[in-house]
């Protein structure tokens, strides 16, 4: 369309919105799209004469700490890549809001920017419909569909010089709209193929948070998939944090995601009866109610790479000693449990003694409770949700990138008892012979993040032999090799 072309329509959209707002319906009528987002705006009591901008919701200080946790954060660059360059040569800008319209980054050509804020386009503003009238991140927004507003087509004067391309971005996990990519710019100089370049680069950010969400849940499944099969023939699932089924034994029994309750842990399954949850460090276990039954508690331990051991019992933090820390290691690798002695002979070797280990478990009782520590043998009456065993069932099982991805550091880095110092070696060994016989980039990436990974030279130079040449982890990898070269 030339600028002759754009001149005239845009003084078409003009008399359009003159006769639609008089009440006069004899000439052409607005698309369908932009009426009911007049009718919608114009319910809120926006002006569309005298409106005094968009409301300032955010300071700077407030904006930075809202991207710092907004989903939308790690897809910026894919739209900055996409977007910012092309809006850059047609003197436009890239805008990105939250869901409730609040723009929260934009980017693009210097003069442009500098011109926007004249009129309220600037990061912390809110541009839904009752905030602002008619545009394209409000409207997009309000209507969930991707939309493009022309000059006129703005229900306030003050941006009829301007046009905006706008596309909702959804949640892969709950569908949900997060938030709008738009491209703006002035009305002269707008491409008609703009709307469907935010289309796309919606798409592509959609695609991007579907591919880190898949990652989360290997990494979830890989956890916590022990929990599911020690319900043995009982039907059963393991939820998300969102309720999201993702793994359900039998196949098949429940929908893809079960609404959780606001209140108590019960769940109603229609004809399947009540589903019982039980909550792990991420995520639920659900479990049909059995009459009578008492659901186990819950005991997460994290202690890949950790200092300073803490357990989480049913939620709840609880602070260990090493000594307990060491304890609790040996029985979750002993689910059936443990003699004194041979705890003895774990945690002190050949000089270990029955009434120490005794003194130590009435201890370690105290800080659990009865009911999660049994003995004759010490076994744990609870669903241990433990890493470091999610990293040998992950290995078991030949999911090496799951396991490499599950693998935070050496187990309890600290300890110096025999059983938890044999049983730390053996997996590292066999994390990373796994690793590297599978020559998986994913996996040795993930490794080479650890403690033990980023001092392993051999690791870093075949992790440098197969990524490709302009991969943004190689310079890393250089400068791990240069560090650790004599």
């Amino acid at each position: 369309m030339s600028v002759d072309d754009q001149v005239q329509h845009a003084r078409t959209l003009a008399r359009v919105r003159e006769a639609a707002l008089a009440g006069d319906r004899s000439g052409p009528a607005p698309r369908e799209v932009v009426s009911e987002s007049w009718r919608r705006s114009l319910a809120a009591s926006v002006d569309p004469e005298e409106h005094g901008g968009p409301p300032h919701v955010y300071s700077p200080a407030e904006v930075g700490g809202i991207r710092d946790g907004h989903p939308l954060a790690a897809v910026v660059p894919v739209l900055r890549d996409t977007l910012v360059s092309i809006a850059d040569e047609a003197m436009h800008m890239m805008i990105v809001t939250d869901a409730q319209g609040h723009i929260l980054w934009r980017e693009g050509q210097r003069d442009v920017l500098r011109r926007a804020e004249g009129v309220g386009l600037v990061e912390g503003t809110r541009w839904t419909e009752d905030s602002i009238g008619t545009n394209a991140m409000g409207t997009a927004l309000a209507a969930d569909r991707a939309v493009q507003i022309h000059s006129a087509e703005h229900l306030v004067r003050t941006y009829h010089s301007w046009t905006c391309a706008a596309c909702p971005v959804h949640d892969p996990d709950s569908g949900e709209v997060i938030g709008a990519v738009d491209v703006t710019g002035p009305a002269r100089t707008f491409h008609p193929t703009t709307l469907a370049l935010v289309v796309a680069a919606a798409r592509l950010a959609e695609g991007h948070l579907a591919a880190r969400l898949a990652m989360r849940d290997e990494r979830l499944l890989a956890r916590n998939l022990t929990h599911l099969i020690g319900l043995r023939d009982e039907p059963g699932a393991l939820l998300t944090p969102g309720g999201r089924v993702l793994a359900a034994q039998p196949h098949g029994w429940l929908p893809a995601r079960v609404e959780l309750p606001a209140v108590g842990d019960r769940v109603a399954l229609g004809e399947a009866g009540e589903g019982v949850l039980e909550q792990l460090a991420e995520g639920w276990l659900m479990r049909l109610h059995r009459t009578g039954s008492a659901p186990r508690p819950v005991l997460s331990l994290p202690f890949l790479g950790a200092v300073r051991p803490l357990a989480c019992l049913d939620g709840g933090h609880v602070r260990l000693t090493l000594r307990h820390a060491e304890v609790l290691t040996l029985l979750a690798l002993h689910p059936d449990g443990l003699t004194a002695d041979e705890l003895a002979t774990a945690l002190h070797g050949d000089a270990g003694r029955a009434g120490t280990v005794r003194a130590e478990m009435h201890r370690l009782r105290a800080a659990l409770g009865a009911g999660v520590l049994r003995t004759q043998p010490y076994r744990l009456r609870a669903r241990v949700d433990a890493d470091f065993v999610a990293v040998r069932s992950a290995l078991a099982e030949g999911d090496v990138r799951g396991a490499a991805r599950a693998y935070r550091g050496p187990l309890l880095p600290r300890s110096e008892s025999p059983g938890v110092r044999e049983e730390r070696e053996l997996l590292a060994v066999a994390l990373r012979r796994a690793v590297l016989d599978s020559r998986d980039v994913d996996a040795m990436w993930a490794l080479s993040e650890t403690v033990d990974g980023a001092d392993d030279p051999e690791l870093s130079q075949r992790l440098l032999r197969a990524l490709p040449p302009r991969d943004p982890r190689r310079p890393v990898l250089t400068a791990r090799l240069t560090i650790a070269a004599p």
